[in-house]
């Protein structure tokens, strides 16, 4: 990303574009019970929402956005909350110095499958890799217009490869607050290491 899109990013979070997104997930929520908490990396995470949903849930969360408008708010929250999260400030087209591995990759509606893909490693052994991005679609919904911000049919999936897929769709639904919109969604975990 550039400057340019830093600025962009600032200005939707301060005109509140996002603010009525409080939720986690729904993909998230749907498996959280099901992911032994540990470390967490939080991608695009923009105000904040899934990186407090699994502090909440006793995770220990890297969380990362390009916004400095976004993260403040997040950070607000958090403090109301009294929930600790690791706050990145970072371009996510540069690289991403990571001194861990994690339990959880969590990655929502940021397309850059190549940056999954080179992140994919540093999943721990039975960690949970867990993305829900846009899907391309003939069908009126709401998200990015321009195709190259949605993942194509079968694309998430591919992402998984070496991973054990524990659940994978494709669907047209509705956002919690009842906008229709396409999705794919992944839920991937790496093999534990036998010995």
């Amino acid at each position: 990303m550039t400057q340019a899109d830093r600025v962009k990013w600032d200005e939707r979070y301060l005109s509140g574009a996002y603010g009525d997104r409080r939720h986690p997930s729904a993909v998230l929520e749907q498996w959280i019970g099901r992911m032994p908490p540990g470390r967490a990396l939080d991608l695009a995470c923009g105000a904040g929402r899934n990186a407090l949903y699994l502090a909440a849930h006793g995770f220990t969360v890297d969380a990362v956005d390009i916004s400095g408008e976004a993260l403040a708010i997040a950070r607000a929250s958090a403090q109301r909350t009294g929930l600790r999260v690791n706050w990145i400030e970072h371009d996510l087209d540069e690289p991403l110095a990571l001194t861990a591995d994690y339990a959880l990759i969590l990655v929502v509606r940021y397309m850059n499958l190549p940056l999954i893909r080179e992140l994919t490693p540093r999943l721990a052994p039975g960690g949970y890799l867990v993305c829900e991005q846009h899907l391309v679609t003939a069908a009126e919904v709401v998200g990015p217009s321009d195709p190259a911000f949605r993942v194509k049919p079968g694309e998430l999936e591919q992402l998984a490869e070496g991973l054990r897929v524990h659940f994978f769709e494709e669907t047209l639904t509705r956002d919690p607050d009842q906008r229709p919109v396409a999705l794919a969604r992944l839920v991937a975990q790496r093999l534990p290491q036998s010995g």
